[in-house]
């Protein structure tokens, strides 16, 4: 078979390695694909992410066999339906089916109407609205920015203050539609379903990300600092629980809407007083909690891919050992940074997924997120530890990682 990976970060070089060592896959492309990719796939970086039809163009010409789109920009503009159109078999929701990652308010609304455990919420589109729930409403709050934000359109705001900081730059554009959550107190986690209309595939190990930028959860939120799996002081009842509270009741709530939702459904999920509940749905991967969960599971990535389409269990393999991914990013990242800096250290090993490198008379950051290094081992402390000796092996005066990467896992697990 030939495979053909959309997109250009982490998530996407993780993808295209697991997809490689599958024994049905004779040959692997990446579109747009970046400089370090090349050590798992041919690179394609004449045609662009966005241009749907040149894509298409290329997967009828190279007799793709399967497109797997890992970003959510292309699957919220609809290139899985370009693609089926043609004829071609997309792992990736269709463009109405990836409104539960692209809009907020649609996928608050399916919560509400099919009883979905998720945070309370309202819907504001102007700033004096925004300001009155905020003097209204004591304690912390979430907003959430309703469209796309590459996982940096939330604020949690702890303080009044910070709350109406958060509405002045949400609004400072004029209208705009904002969801204002309650703040939920627990533990999260990531949860990655495999979905055909109502038949999933509950992945059986979680992972855990660190959304905050800097050590102890501080700092602005990212779309990801790091993450590890399995997450093993979350407990088997409470994934069970999860499952049946959330993971099967909203596949067949997409199905029962006409959704017809072929791909992977990110539940980012926190355990609260009250049992388990939605924070958010993605309708790919979560970066980087995909770089982990692949590095561990054994099973064959298309497997699971066939059983889903075929609408059949699968049972799935992991490696015995606790994986851990640390990303390293631009100085700066959330925010404003640098392009260019000088990266040494790296001479395209598998022990980094890259997300931001550019190969000009060496390598150099193209990104804000440049690369994920991974770690395994037969204990967290262990898997930890390897993380961070890779993580060092990368010089730059350019880049910044946190060093507390699994610390609920260590505090948990000793």
């Amino acid at each position: 078979m030939k495979v053909l990976v959309i997109g250009s970060g982490g998530r996407e070089h993780a993808l295209a390695h697991k997809v490689s060592q599958s024994v049905h896959v004779e040959e692997v492309f990446v579109i747009p694909g970046n400089d370090a990719m090349t050590n798992v796939a041919t690179v394609v970086t004449a045609i662009a992410e966005t241009d749907h039809e040149k894509i298409a163009d290329f997967a009828v010409a190279e007799a793709i066999d399967w497109v797997i789109i890992g970003p959510e920009q292309p699957l919220t503009a609809g290139l899985a339906d370009v693609l089926k159109e043609r004829g071609i078999k997309v792992f990736g929701p269709n463009k109405k089916a990836a409104q539960m990652e692209g809009s907020k308010s649609f996928a608050k609304q399916m919560m509400k109407h099919y009883n979905i455990p998720t945070a309370a919420y309202e819907m504001i589109s102007t700033k004096e609205a925004a300001l009155a729930y905020i003097q209204e409403h004591s304690g912390p709050v979430v907003l959430k920015q309703d469209g796309l934000a590459a996982g940096k359109g939330v604020i949690v705001a702890m303080t009044e203050q910070e709350a109406v900081a958060a509405v002045h730059e949400f609004y400072k554009d004029g209208d705009t539609e904002v969801v204002f959550e309650e703040y939920l107190q627990g533990e999260e986690f990531s949860l990655m379903v495999f979905v055909n209309d109502d038949f999933i595939i509950p992945l059986d190990c979680v992972a855990q990300d660190h959304k905050r930028a800097f050590d102890g959860d501080t700092g602005p939120n990212t779309g990801g600092m790091g993450a590890y799996c399995p997450v093993a002081h979350i407990k088997e009842q409470t994934m069970k629980e999860t499952n049946e509270r959330i993971s099967y009741p909203i596949a067949r709530a997409m199905k029962e809407e006409g959704l017809h939702y072929f791909g992977l459904l990110y539940i980012g999920a926190i355990i609260t007083e009250e049992g388990p509940k939605v924070i958010e749905f993605n309708a790919r991967f979560g970066d980087p909690e995909c770089q982990v969960l692949l590095t561990r599971l054994e099973t064959d990535l298309m497997d699971i891919i066939f059983a889903l389409e075929a609408k059949q269990d699968i049972t799935l393999t992991w490696s015995a050992d606790t994986v851990v991914g640390v990303v390293l990013a631009a100085k700066g990242y959330p925010a404003a940074y640098d392009k260019g800096i000088k990266v040494e250290g790296y001479n395209g090993e598998l022990d980094y997924y890259v997300s931001g490198l550019k190969y000009e008379d060496g390598w150099k950051t193209a990104g804000g997120r440049v690369m994920l290094a991974v770690g395994s081992g037969g204990t967290v402390k262990d898997a930890v530890e390897a993380s961070y000796q890779n993580a060092a092996k990368i010089k730059s005066d350019g880049l910044f990682y946190r060093t507390d990467i699994a610390h609920r896992a260590l505090k948990n697990n000793g």
